[in-house]
């Protein structure tokens, strides 16, 4: 089934597989993965609410169409718009959860999607946890199967694939058949476009707030759905479908690979620091040698990078002097020299303040890369740093799996705190034991239980 050539009910086999996953089908690593990645875009989200300046415009909009989805930046409002809203707080802190293997974010439009349709139509919390496995796993499938990269035909993967794994999660929530889920999933990309621009401008704010189109592109198609509209017989696979259009053609086999038994959504990584994935291994390598040496005595810092990073250290100019926070995130240079400067890479550190500050910018522009053309999507969360010193010693740290990765994963202690930091500073804070409460309920409240009460202190 690899090939070029439309893969006829393709989508339909997908579609099967969702509609008919329920709760006891989820193995207990997946049932569990799947609550933590709740939990964290729960709590990234809500930081991004007292945070985030550049999703206020789609709070404000979302206020303006009654409904009784709630809004994390407060009020209530229609499905859609709730999903618009809460999804442009998903991504604005560069915080929530990644797919290392492919390019995706899979929860970063699912959670507010489903969230908003579970306002909307009572369920329980096996029910959403469920439909959540079903579109994470989809969205990280797509991220690895197209016949070419997305950003080949000019396209910006992540809320893309996202799009459309937040559609067939929606779907699996309101219980749609075969066909309904189809459906949605096609009726959800007439509504969106991603082009690539999102990431090469540098002084927009679409990078942060983009998975909100995302999210209400999902709800929308769900309901639509539902009430009987349609849109292709086969959207992923047809000939002017999905892959057809976004990458080139289909890799089938890796679409459909062990599905039902293999969840790709629980195999996703957690940041530990709010910034772009790629910047990972280095900070990390960064704080492990700050122990061995002055910072002062620095002479220059070598990076090596492979495809996947090199948006992260060119244009260079523009990498050692951010113009923004959005873009500090996505540097590199100024994220190695945040860790080696304070030895912490936080919430706080991409304002204007460290953006203009001497001693960090001095630092950025002593990072230097060098490509390793063996490296390509692969080593999205790899990385090595080599600090040179003045009297010529050299320190080396290489990174093979940055922390958060399943083979170097956080603890549900380092996600219940991550939580509880970002809770504190959401538009409406949480004190720190109401959070915490949060986050236990999130974590361990049983399948049968209403969603609306496992979330009750979200109000």
């Amino acid at each position: 089934m690899t090939s070029l050539d439309p893969t006829p009910a393709l989508s339909r086999h997908l579609a099967t597989h969702i509609a008919a996953l329920n709760y006891a089908a989820l193995p207990p690593k997946v049932e569990q993965m799947t609550r933590r990645a709740l939990l964290d875009a729960l709590g990234v989200m809500l930081g991004a609410s007292g945070l985030a300046a550049e999703a206020q415009p789609f709070h404000a909009l979302a206020l303006a169409s009654p409904g009784p989805a709630r809004l994390l930046a407060g009020g209530t409002a229609a499905p859609e718009a709730a999903a618009l809203a809460n999804g442009a707080l998903a991504h604005a802190l560069d915080f929530g959860d990644v797919f290392d293997l492919g390019p995706a974010h899979p929860n970063a439009a699912l959670v507010p999607a489903v969230l908003a349709l579970a306002d909307l139509v009572p369920v329980t919390y096996g029910a959403l946890l469920t439909a959540m496995a079903a579109g994470s796993d989809l969205a990280c499938r797509m991220s690895l199967a197209g016949a070419r990269t997305f950003e080949e035909g000019g396209w910006y993967p992540p809320p893309l694939v996202g799009t459309i794994g937040a559609a067939a999660g929606c779907a699996r929530l309101l219980d749609l058949d075969a066909d309904g889920v189809v459906q949605a999933m096609g009726l959800a990309m007439l509504s969106v476009s991603f082009p690539a621009e999102i990431k090469y401008d540098g002084g927009g704010t679409m990078r942060a707030v983009r998975e909100g189109f995302a999210a209400k592109a999902a709800v929308g198609a769900a309901l639509l759905a539902r009430s009987g509209a349609r849109a292709f017989a086969e959207p992923l696979a047809g000939k002017g479908g999905f892959f057809a259009v976004y990458a080139g053609g289909v890799k089938a086999d890796l679409l459909c690979d062990q599905l039902g038994t293999r969840f790709m959504g629980a195999e996703i990584s957690f940041k530990p620091w709010p910034a772009c994935r790629g910047t990972h291994a280095y900070i990390e390598a960064a704080l492990a040698l700050r122990a061995h040496c002055i910072v002062a005595d620095i002479a220059a810092i070598h990076v090596e990078t492979g495809l996947v990073q090199e948006m992260l250290v060119a244009p260079r100019a523009d990498k050692i002097r951010p113009a923004s926070a959005m873009a500090a995130k996505f540097s590199i240079p100024f994220c190695v020299a945040l860790a080696l400067v304070d030895g912490a890479v936080w919430l706080d550190s991409f304002g204007d303040d460290k953006r203009n500050d001497p001693a960090l910018l001095d630092l950025a522009a002593k990072v230097v890369a060098e490509r390793n053309p063996a490296w390509g999507h692969a080593e999205a969360s790899s990385g090595s740093l080599t600090l040179i010193l003045k009297d010529g010693t050299r320190l080396h740290q290489a990174v093979p799996h940055a922390r958060g990765h399943a083979g170097n994963p956080l603890r549900d202690a380092d996600l219940i705190a991550k939580f509880t930091d970002c809770a504190a500073r959401a538009v409406v804070p949480l004190r720190a034991e109401a959070a915490r409460a949060l986050a236990h309920a999130v974590l361990e409240s049983p399948a049968d239980m209403p969603v609306e009460e496992v979330l009750r202190a979200l109000g």
